[in-house]
């Protein structure tokens, strides 16, 4: 863990030294303390995620987020060890080119479908464990080394087109391993509907070549407080999709009242093996899940988080999958005092 440290301190050192003055980086991110039981076995992890943002004039921005964590259960022998684990889930350069256009280059989120960019923080995600076809299109740990281009190629007050296309180069070196890919993403978001609807493909250019494909849609109606996710995903070795709801008692004080800060949650998904295929990280067969979770927001951005699942399998033991978490979401700036 020291040696990650010292790593991460090296990669920003040069780009806060250009940021001086150009402009106040960023930290954000969250920290926070997850249990799980799958099957009748407990684990525990601390994590930090910090995220930096460092601008270099008004064209240019360096963006950065870590995972450092400590995984902690029982052994042999029955007492509990750690093993640290640090991954760079991105380290990019952003160009902003125009409105339009972003080109970045660097270690970046693979924009297959949007569960990877959008909720896989600690903070964000409603629930702990990330969908079981989260592997497809994104294998290399949800990252890739390249280049891409992003924006919106056309904005209307009623909708608007965002689209991604990437390239990612083969890569063994560790904290930046990725697989030689290259896709894209193109999306649809309805204004006054507040509706978003998408699909991807990737093109795996390492070892056996094939296709993933994708697709999701997210929906936040203005008339009820309620969140809508879903995903579908397809690759030479299985599919599948999942489902998320999540439900604000926003007619409430918020800040004052129990009910106003409670979030109950659900989530359903499916998986589907149609051969065995190599290396897709993916379960060996059929699986589906049902879960139930609920959040409860405390101020100074902590929440407690807690879900129950029921893991049911073809060919392989049923079990019960339990989390509970606590998270905190901090942002400053990184020089103090600084506002400009």
């Amino acid at each position: 863990m020291r040696r990650a440290l010292k790593t991460i301190v090296l990669m920003l050192m040069f780009a806060l030294a250009a940021a001086a003055q150009s402009g106040v980086p960023i930290i954000s991110g969250g920290a926070g303390l997850i249990s799980t039981t799958n099957g009748g076995q407990t684990s525990f992890q601390p994590v930090v995620a910090p995220v930096v943002v460092v601008p270099l004039g008004s064209k240019f921005t360096v963006e950065s987020r870590f995972d450092l964590r400590e995984f902690i259960a029982k052994n042999a022998n029955g007492d509990y060890e750690g093993q640290g684990f640090t991954s760079i889930e991105y380290l990019q350069l952003d160009y902003h080119v125009a409105p339009q256009m972003t080109i970045t280059a660097g270690r970046f989120l693979t924009p297959f479908n949007v569960y990877d960019e959008r909720l896989t923080p600690i903070w964000i995600r409603n629930f702990e464990e990330a969908p079981i076809i989260f592997p497809i299109g994104t294998r290399t740990d949800g990252s890739s080394d390249g280049f891409m281009v992003r924006g919106a190629a056309v904005s209307k007050p009623a909708w608007e087109l965002n689209y991604a296309a990437y390239f990612s180069t083969n890569s063994t070196i560790e904290k930046f391993q990725s697989g030689r890919a290259a896709g894209g993403r193109a999306g649809v978001f309805f204004t006054k509907p507040r509706l978003e609807i998408g699909t991807s493909y990737q093109r795996f250019l390492q070892d056996e070549h094939y296709n993933a494909t994708g697709a999701y849609v997210w929906w936040q109606p203005r008339e009820v407080p309620l969140d809508i996710r879903s995903e579908y995903a397809h690759a030479p070795g299985g599919q599948g999709y999942w489902v998320e709801g999540a439900f604000r008692f926003v007619n409430a004080p918020v800040g004052t009242s129990f009910i106003g800060r409670l979030e109950p949650l659900v989530r359903i998904q499916q998986f589907w093996r149609t051969k065995p295929f190599a290396g897709d990280a993916l379960p060996a067969n059929d699986q589906k899940k049902a879960e139930v979770g609920l959040n409860y927001h405390l101020p100074r951005q902590v929440r407690l988080n807690a879900s129950y699942g029921r893991l049911l399998q073809t060919g392989g033991t049923d079990r019960n999958d339990w989390n509970v978490a606590v998270t905190y979401r901090f942002l400053f700036p990184m020089f103090p005092g600084q506002t400009k």
